[in-house]
């Protein structure tokens, strides 16, 4: 009869089970997030290109060879598997709120009289005798099952929100990846660019040292003041400044390629030390429509995620304003012997129903701050999207305005260069004067770096680009932790 209650209790609670508090989460469409047909930038909107492997464009060994280090040893990236690990094992904790837990307990004591513990007993003839009763024995063994009916779907909700928790740290570690990606060829670009404008500083000392001996020359000979002199000697003096803070330049990009990819920092001076030109990319990258970028960038992905996992925890505190109800059971076995131990064996059976009746508004008040947590990460979803194609348009602007000063940068350099040899040969000539030679060659150097800077500025521009599309990864599948990945600690961490 005992049993009828509970067998009552559990058929009333099944059509519950199927219940889930809290809305269904629902995907956004692209009018929504503001995602307009076509960008505001004259963009190459053709289909979008694989740039899954973007560095290999450059056609430059040695920077792919450099991106695949950074991606296999950079500690950022190896610190993004770790909380995708860590988001996992959480998914694991919240399913196993699924099933039941079962306990097991065994016990052996053995009890002694301390005091007083003797038996007084009369003998047939008469006589009286007493004897100590000495120890007792016993020992048990048990088991536990406690099961607590998601009757109305927070736990599932709760599994909702841990699994949508770990698809979005999947994505975060992606937004690492392309992050470190774009950010080791970056440097790689900038270090070439400071060994070229090195090479055109010291190409410039070498012909303002000429200069300024021929100055003095013509000084000595009387052709000219010393004022000439000076003025070379000032000029190559300015010149030969502008080299330590070219090295310093260049070590810091050399430096931070050797930290990117998890080794010190002077790891790849060696390796570098060669002078070679700025890797040059594609003049045009196909960017396809602003929708694409709704599932090639992982930030924006990621973000979507957060608020299906906020969406699923309304349903999680919704949840806890309905009755919630536990089953359970308990077998146990006791005996003074081992050997008899399983000669009795009692069983209990129970359920347990509880329903918050008065707590001052907590709960409701958990509801509503759910709700105000899910409508700040759509909101966030929306600005992520809206940052992302603000970052493409800016990156096309940005490559075509590098294209365009490239181009007039080289009519400025072979003009430059035609003038500083017809200068350098009058000077020589007497035909004219230091500050005439000294204006030409300062133009020159000056049109030498500035067609530097425009090439760097270009392939730079191009890594933009490649980033703010979301290449460097593959965007067809969401990223997982490792089944099994080692320890820093010296053990390992086990997968699901």
């Amino acid at each position: 009869m005992a049993r009828r209650p509970i067998a009552l209790t559990l058929i009333l609670a099944l059509p519950l089970v199927a219940c889930a508090a809290g809305p269904d989460y629902r995907p956004r469409t692209a009018p929504e997030l503001g995602v307009p047909d076509r960008y505001s930038v004259p963009a190459d909107q053709r289909a979008r290109e694989d740039l899954t492997r973007w560095w290999e464009k450059f056609d430059d060994p040695q920077l792919a060879s450099l991106v695949q280090r950074a991606q296999a040893s950079n500690l950022d990236i190896a610190q993004a598997v770790t909380r995708l690990r860590q988001a996992r094992e959480s998914l694991v904790q919240q399913r196993a709120s699924l099933f039941p837990s079962i306990s097991a307990s065994g016990g052996a004591a053995r009890s002694e009289s301390l005091r007083g513990g003797t038996t007084t007993t009369t003998l047939p003839d008469g006589s009286v005798t007493s004897f100590s009763t000495g120890g007792r024995n016993s020992f048990s063994l048990g088991a536990d099952a406690n099961y607590q009916l998601d009757l109305f779907g927070g736990v599932r909700r709760g599994v909702e929100s841990a699994r949508a928790g770990y698809e979005a740290a999947g994505f975060d570690y992606a937004t690492v990846l392309i992050s470190i990606e774009a950010e080791t060829a970056r440097n790689y670009v900038l270090a070439r660019a400071a060994q070229a404008q090195l090479a055109n500083a010291r190409n410039s000392l070498a012909l303002q040292e000429d200069n300024l001996q021929i100055a003095q020359w013509r000084v000595q000979a009387g052709l000219v003041s010393t004022i000439d002199q000076e003025q070379a000697r000032a000029q190559r003096a300015q010149t030969a400044a502008t080299i330590p803070s070219l090295e310093a330049n260049y070590n810091g990009f050399v430096s931070r390629l050797g930290v990117l990819t998890g080794q010190a920092p002077g790891a790849l001076k060696a390796e570098l030390e060669a002078v070679k030109p700025i890797p040059r990319g594609p003049a045009q990258v196909a960017a396809g429509i602003p929708a694409e970028a709704l599932r090639q960038r992982p930030d924006i992905r990621a973000a979507e995620r957060n608020l299906a996992s906020a969406t699923a925890q309304i349903g999680v505190a919704e949840a806890q304003l309905y009755p919630s109800l536990g089953i359970g059971g308990s077998i146990d076995v006791g005996s003074s012997a081992l050997s008899s131990i399983f000669d009795v064996i009692t069983g209990r059976l129970f359920a347990n129903i509880a329903q918050t009746i008065f707590d001052a508004g907590r709960t409701r008040s958990q509801v509503r701050s759910a709700q105000a947590a899910a409508d700040g990460a759509f909101l966030s979803y929306k600005q992520t999207v809206l940052t992302s194609l603000e970052d493409i348009e800016n990156s096309v602007i940005a490559l075509q305005a590098a294209q365009r000063r490239e181009a007039e940068f080289r009519i400025a350099l072979e003009a430059a260069n035609s003038q500083a040899i017809l200068a350098r040969m009058q000077y020589r000539s007497g035909l004219s004067d230091f500050t005439t030679l000294n204006q030409a060659e300062s133009q020159l150097l000056s049109a030498r770096n500035g067609l530097v800077g425009a090439q760097s500025d270009q392939s730079t521009a191009l890594i933009q680009l490649y980033q703010s599309l979301g290449g460097g990864w593959d965007s067809e599948v969401t990223p997982t932790a490792p089944a099994r990945a080692p320890s820093t600690t010296g053990g390992t961490a086990n997968g699901d």
